[in-house]
């Protein structure tokens, strides 16, 4: 995969300015919208995990044991 640095940056560049010139009103909705997102990754990231769902790595055997 190869990008052109210098088209990212200006990408980012018009991309902020684009965001500064909206309306305040407008930004705060964005934000209200981000928080509620937030706050839903925050709810799936608090509920337990099941137990079958869990990848465990088994411990190394003991070198000084047979197997």
């Amino acid at each position: 995969m190869s990008f052109d640095l210098q088209r990212i940056l200006e990408s980012k560049r018009a991309f902020r300015q684009r965001l500064a010139a909206r309306p305040v009103v407008e930004k705060l909705r964005m934000l209200d919208a981000l928080r509620e997102r937030a706050i839903s990754i925050r709810g799936a990231a608090a509920r337990p995990v099941p137990e079958q769902n869990i990848l465990r790595e088994d411990a190394l055997p003991d070198p000084k044991r047979p197997l």
